[in-house]
């Protein structure tokens, strides 16, 4: 042999690098279950855990004979092995690679595997490396979920093996890439146009779009007329869409794209189609707190209030009415086409039950229920069809408070009541309890109401008021300045228990059930009326005198008269005969009393209508006084006119018949004056 094995081992040395960390090609003699033995050129072989050679989907491709890169650990570990690790090789090649693509600036690829703060990790073989958030893609992105795990390719722009740190940016290689395109597709771009594009990345408000060069934003509302919760149920990553371009901003390259614009819009004439008051069947899509979203036909949906859902339950829970998916019968309520909105009802589709009780009862019927709640006013009962009435705390009872009586009710508790009121519009029925007894208090007040004359025993008196028993159940009550028209100090005075009174109902308080009376008053009516009825029976008693009777009365007069100047008077020397002159004296006195009845006839007459005139002006006594000083005037004159009338019937005894004549036109002409008067 020309070569020694001592120049053979030196030369072998001398070729390997003996440092812990070095990079050695090592050759594969054995594989086992465990360990994959390889030689690496020293005097010991090394051996290397078998799951270090699998690859990124674990499998392991590795025969006996082939050459390895491998990681020197020790080169005698004190046993006489040597340690070797491939995992620590593939590092350093991993590391080379990012060091050759860092200074060529060229791609590396790589699998996005998770997320941290303020971006993403990368592995990129063994390497771990940090992708920005800002770096994702063109467009800001909040949520990389579509891409990870995926294999993508990155732009390395900073390096430190010495720190462990890399940082990569995939923004770098799409603006790359669709330089060229971009600007050929910004140059013809414009608003209006129809375009095919690539689904690149979802986010919570859109899609990207990828138009060959160019990304544009379809917003979660352009997907579709239809409400629209969340990208991904309308769109994938990776699918192919035709879009139409909104609007284009050239300075800021941002490009709105639409899909909806595509059809035709469906709130177009929906009020024609759709009038207020239509029932329509629709499809619940969405259920909140507040209601329900039900779509009556494609892109147009409506929201069902939950004051809508039913009529009698206040707190709906929407969750336990309808579900999602849910086919269900609505009513058109409202709609909106400036905001797009439409107001949509539930209960509509059903009778209303406040309608149906209206329709069967009547204010005054009789029901039955069970108390539902008690409150501070009163207490709710539940009535049939799911209806509730108020019992107001003044409807318990005629005579307790409400507060009183109310504590003698429970929940749950039938009860009885009466029908007071039915508002079908405000959803509300009146109740009451207390009507199912008779108001004796109420009857009483009907029966004798204001300015009504009452009798009444006196049941309690003190120093200012008494109380008066006018029925059962029924009280008065007198005030000291109602019982006398003169000052009373103290009413105990005037009014003894036991004692029946006679009084005038001033008030009636119908809140506190008392009858407020008056026994002044009602003696002052009394005296009023006594005095009226004295005027009717004396203008009666005026209009009865028959005109003979005033004839008769006048000739009883004139023959005393006449019988007092027979006599006085004795005939003259050459004067008519005694039988000439009685005769021509009786012709003229029986002319002079038929003037005196016309006359007396004619003052009864006057003082008949000035008693009505005084009657229906006051009915009082002080103005019947003037009407009687008038009487009396009329009368003295009357009579001082007969007094007149006997002195020229005397002087007329003693006279020529000339004379008599004379005496008659005279009377006459006095008659008639008295009767102008």
């Amino acid at each position: 042999m020309a070569e020694s094995f001592e120049s053979l081992f030196e030369q072998s040395v001398q070729t390997v690098e003996m440092t812990p960390g070095s990079i050695v090609v090592g050759t594969v003699v054995d594989i086992d279950a465990e360990f994959v033995t390889m030689h690496v050129g020293l005097k010991s072989e090394g051996v290397i855990p078998r799951e270090q050679f699998l690859d990124a989907n674990g499998d392991f491709e590795l025969d006996i004979g082939d050459q390895v890169k491998v990681a020197m650990e020790v080169v005698d570990d004190g046993f006489g092995e040597t340690r070797l690790s491939r995992e620590k090789a593939k590092r350093a090649e991993t590391w080379d690679a990012l060091e050759e693509s860092f200074e060529k600036k060229e791609p590396v690829k790589g699998i996005l595997n998770g997320k941290v703060k303020g971006g993403f990790t990368v592995a990129i073989d063994d390497i771990r490396a940090f992708l920005p958030g800002s770096l994702v893609d063109t467009r800001p992105v909040r949520d990389a979920v579509d891409l990870e795990g995926q294999e993508l390719e990155f732009q390395v722009i900073k390096l430190d093996q010495r720190r462990n740190n890399v940082v990569v940016s995939r923004r770098a290689v799409l603006e790359l890439e669709n330089s060229e395109e971009r600007e050929a597709l910004l140059n013809s771009l414009g608003e209006g146009q129809v375009k095919q594009g690539v689904v690149k990345n979802l986010t919570e408000y859109g899609a990207f779009v990828d138009l060959g060069g160019i990304d544009g934003l379809l917003h979660v509302t352009d997907m579709a007329w239809k409400r629209v919760r969340h990208p991904s149920e309308v769109v994938t990553v990776g699918q192919e869409i035709t879009v139409k371009v909104l609007s284009f901003d050239s300075e800021r390259n941002r490009v709105s794209l639409g899909v909806k614009q595509l059809g035709d819009d469906p709130w177009v004439d929906i009020t024609r189609r759709y009038p207020k008051g239509t029932k329509v069947y629709a499809t619940v899509t969405n259920i909140q707190d507040y209601g329900c979203f039900a779509e009556i036909e494609e892109g147009v949906e409506g929201l069902v209030h939950v004051s809508e859902m039913d009529w009698t339950s206040r707190n709906v829970i929407p969750s336990k009415v309808v579900t999602t998916g849910d086919t269900i019968e609505v009513m058109i309520l409202d709609i909106d086409e400036d905001r797009r909105r439409v107001s949509l009802g539930i209960k509509q589709c059903r009778e209303n039950p406040w309608e149906a009780f209206d329709r069967i009862h009547s204010v005054g019927d009789k029901v039955s229920g069970t108390i539902k709640s008690i409150t501070d006013f009163g207490i709710f009962v539940g009535l049939e069809g799911h209806v509730d009435g108020l019992v107001h705390l003044s409807d318990m009872s005629w005579t307790e408070p409400g507060d009183v009586v109310v504590r003698r009710f429970s929940k749950g508790e039938q009860v009885d009541a009466v029908v007071l009121a039915i508002d079908v519009d405000r959803e509300r029925i009146g109740l009451g309890i207390k009507q199912l007894d008779s108001d004796v208090f109420g009857d009483y007040t009907k029966a004798n109401p204001k300015g009504t004359i009452v009798t009444g025993e006196v049941k309690e008196v003190d120093a200012k008021d008494a109380t008066i028993q006018l029925a059962p159940e029924v009280q008065g009550m007198i005030k000291a300045a109602e019982i006398s028209q003169d000052r009373i100090e103290d009413v105990r005075q005037e009014l003894k228990v036991g004692e029946s009174i006679r009084a005038k109902i001033i008030n009636v308080d119908l809140r506190n059930r008392v009858v407020w009376l008056s026994i002044k008053q009602s003696d002052q009516d009394s005296e009023a009326e006594a005095h009226r009825e004295y005027q009717r029976q004396t203008a009666e008693e005026s209009k009865t005198t028959t005109f003979g009777e005033l004839i008769r009365s006048q000739m009883k007069k004139r023959g005393s008269a006449s019988e007092d100047v027979d006599d006085v008077s004795e005939p003259a020397a050459g004067e008519a005969p005694e039988e000439t002159v009685v005769e021509a004296s009786a012709s003229e006195d029986v002319e002079a009393i038929a003037g005196d009845a016309i006359e007396e006839s004619e003052e009864t007459q006057m003082e008949s209508t000035s008693e009505d005139d005084v009657e229906s002006s006051d009915e009082s006594s002080e103005n019947s006084e003037p009407s009687t000083v008038a009487q009396a005037d009329v009368q003295a004159e009357s009579q001082e006119e007969t007094n007149s009338s006997d002195d020229s019937t005397q002087s007329s005894s003693a006279s020529k018949p000339s004379k008599a004549k004379s005496t008659k036109s005279s009377g006459t002409k006095k008659s008639d004056e008295a009767s102008d008067e």
